[in-house]
């Protein structure tokens, strides 16, 4: 794939929108995440998508708004969120659409930043005055986000707020050249009903007309189907009235990581796994192709991590909302549709393969449920119905959330997020629903090979354990039991169906290092729970890091070798509570760690794109384990301590002693070996004594020169 033509292409269409208007006790831009504000005037910007006339029908209705909008004019499609602020009063305190034309208040304009390159005489992006023309709710778009919202609602850590989390400080006057921001919320959800406001407001969309010709634009086309993993493109404009100059039509890559209604083949609605600025809402999303996919919206974010989620409305679901005004797309599947004769051409991909790999290996990901209280995810090992997922699921007290270490940041277990009986409006599709421990004839609708395997369970108390099973199109529910939890430092442990409702399909682990820098997609239920009837997420980085640990190998000779081996995995793809017992692949499909933590600074905010994870080759007994899993002293090799791992887990490895000569007066480390204190207590006292040395003064030896200064 060249990303380069891509963009190149995508300049064609993408605008920064600029709305400046009269805001004397300066309230317009409370809910915007930057602004200017100069003389009682305060201007607003987002992005935006130059249309081309020849998507439009030839309706009565198509034919008012181009009449309205002059013959020689395009129009923009942005997000309505920019232009709300400076609507009439009537309009701007309305949740719905008023069959009123729009107008905005006396005073305010709005002025669209092109690419130079649409107007032969100018080579600089240059404006164009423009006017508003309608404002288009998406219902299909709106609907799947308040169900996403409402079926979180009902726990007290997953509230959700709409915009960035970046929000002016002040109310009032504001330089220019003012980028500084504070955390805040947005739109408080205190109350489920208040979610249809929220979707609405995030999915509406304002049309613009600008005079412009566009004689010399090239055709555009957009995608008829898009699935988890294809690669996005979006050009918007973060702060773009700051410094247009800047920050004009700037590029963002990422890629799908889920979609809403999963495994349809029509979308209402995408997560994108893009990292996204304020002002790039409007902002028009490419695949690998140069096909529009849909326009970028005001992130999901969620209360109490200050996580924000990427949407994406579909290209489709807009045409739905518009089919009055805009060509529908097409039903053939696989196909693109193309406006005009001369579009974009790339080469396929050739990294289809890979992306096949990895949809299958995501088929090996379930969710885990215990007591309908909480949720986390899980990898299959074989088809016997094997889980392997992480040990804090099931004894959270043994996993705290960290000590602290310094100020900076501490390593923070996911957790297996909790969830609400809370209904939603979706829920009447079979596949959403979270049914009641059920006895065996239960499944007998899955198909009929249905096998049994007995096991000598943990004893580990009364739960519910449930598990989802993806199978094709279709979700399946089994109970499970307990067969093994980690009594060390690994936080792991095993579940086993007991029934197993057809075929199954085991993961495929590769237990060598990674190479640093490669890709590594993490694939697991973060956030979204069982009520939100989402599939798993798919988030892509690299490896960031990988840190090893030294064994000795059994061998003849008298001095034993020693080797090194992967003990902990560090990964630049997002990751959130509830994706822990997730799986890290590489680009072949193949499993090389298992998700157990994040990072989280001492405020409380997690950082999802510093994460954890347990190496494959670490791993290895339990892959042994599970391959007819008779001989369970295999995994008593996992329930030996090990210090060294025991500090790497806790982000303090044990410092190696020095042997170069030591500074005057510097205290003694305190060993290892014999010393019954922690690394952090050690660490301490080593503070607290070589304090002494810096206040107290030295004395020197006469071969050392004082400094004169």
């Amino acid at each position: 794939m060249d990303v380069s033509k891509v963009v190149s292409f995508s300049r064609n269409f993408a605008v920064l929108v600029k709305v400046e208007g009269p805001d004397p006790k300066g309230l317009k831009m409370r809910k915007h995440a930057f602004h200017q504000y100069h003389s009682g005037n305060a201007t607003l910007s987002a992005s935006g998508i130059l249309l081309p006339r020849d998507i439009f029908l030839s309706g009565e209705v198509a034919a008012k708004v181009l009449f309205e909008a002059g013959q020689d004019m395009a129009l923009v499609l942005t997000v309505a969120s920019v232009v709300e602020p400076f609507l009439t009063l009537g309009h701007r305190t309305s949740s719905s659409i008023s069959q009123d034309p729009v107008k905005l208040i006396p005073g305010a304009m709005i002025e669209i930043m092109v690419e130079g390159q649409l107007k032969s005489e100018k080579e600089a992006p240059f404006w164009v005055p423009a006017q508003l023309l309608s404002l288009v709710d998406v219902p299909v778009s709106s609907a799947a986000l308040q169900s996403l919202i409402e079926a979180s609602s009902g726990s007290k850590d997953s509230g959700w707020d709409i915009g960035w989390s970046l929000v002016s400080a002040a109310n009032g006057s504001q330089p220019s050249i003012n980028i500084e921001h504070y955390s805040k919320p947005l739109m408080q959800l205190d109350e489920p009903h208040n979610a249809n406001f929220m979707a609405k407001s995030a999915t509406r969309m304002a049309i613009l007309g600008v005079p412009l010709s566009l004689l010399g634009q090239p055709s555009m086309n957009f995608a008829s189907s898009s699935s988890k993993g294809d690669t996005l493109v979006a050009l918007g404009s973060p702060f773009g009235i700051l410094s247009p100059v800047n920050f004009f039509n700037s590029v963002s890559t990422g890629s799908i990581a889920n979609s809403y209604p999963s495994g349809s083949l029509k979308k209402s609605l995408m997560i994108a796994d893009v990292r996204c600025l304020p002002g790039m809402e409007g902002a028009p999303v490419f695949d690998k192709n140069g096909h529009l996919i849909g326009i970028l919206i005001r992130p999901l974010r969620q209360k109490n991590s200050g996580v924000e989620i990427q949407l994406v409305v579909p290209w489709g679901a807009i045409t739905t909302a518009c089919s009055h005004l805009l060509l529908e797309e097409p039903s053939v599947e696989g196909k693109a549709s193309q406006w005009g004769s001369e579009v974009l051409s790339v080469k396929s991909d050739a990294s289809i393969p890979a992306q096949v790999a990895i949809e299958k290996a995501m088929e090996s990901v379930c969710l885990i449920t215990v007591n309908d209280g909480v949720w986390a995810s899980g990898i299959i090992l074989n088809e016997h119905g094997l889980i392997l997922t992480n040990a804090h699921l099931l004894e959270p007290w043994r996993y705290g959330k960290g000590g602290v270490y310094g100020e900076g940041f501490k390593p923070y277990v996911l957790g297996a997020e909790e969830f609400s009986s809370t209904g939603s409006k979706f829920w009447e599709q079979k596949s959403q629903t979270l049914p009641r421990k059920a006895p065996r004839n239960h499944y007998s609708s899955v198909g009929e090979n249905i096998r049994e395997y007995k096991h000598n369970f943990l004893q580990t108390g009364h739960r519910d354990i449930r598990v989802r099973l993806c199978h094709l199109d279709s979700w399946t529910w089994c109970p499970a039991n307990v067969v093994y939890i980690c009594k060390e430092q690994l936080d792991i442990a095993l579940l086993q169906l007991e029934y197993v409702p057809g075929k199954l399909q085991p993961i495929t682990a590769n237990f060598s290092s990674p190479p640093l820098g490669t890709t590594a997609h993490v694939v697991g239920h973060g956030l979204f729970g069982p009520r939100c009837g989402l599939s798993p997420s798919i988030c892509s980085g690299v490896v960031a890091k990988v840190v090893h640990a030294k064994r000795r190998l059994n061998t003849q000779s008298i001095s034993q070798e020693v080797a090194e081996f992967p003990a902990m995995l560090e990964t630049t793809a997002a990751v959130h509570p509830g994706g822990s017992g997730g799986a890290v692949l590489n680009s072949s499909g193949h499993m090389i760690g298992l998700v157990t933590s994040n990072a989280r600074h001492g405020a409380g905010t997690v950082i999802p794109h510093l994460n954890f994870s347990i190496p494959c080759a670490v791993l290895a007994p339990i892959f042994k384990f599970a391959e007819d899993m008779q001989n369970t002293t295999i995994l008593q090799t996992l329930d030996q301590p090990s210090e060294e791992l025991s500090s790497i887990w806790a982000l303090m490895p044990s410092l190696s002693p020095k042997t170069e000569q030591s500074l005057p007066n510097l205290p003694k480390l305190l060993k290892d070996g014999n010393n019954k204190q922690t690394k952090g207590s050690q660490f301490a006292k080593f503070i607290a004594e070589t304090q002494d040395m810096f206040v107290k003064p030295t004395k020197l030896s006469r071969d050392v020169i004082p400094s004169k200064l």
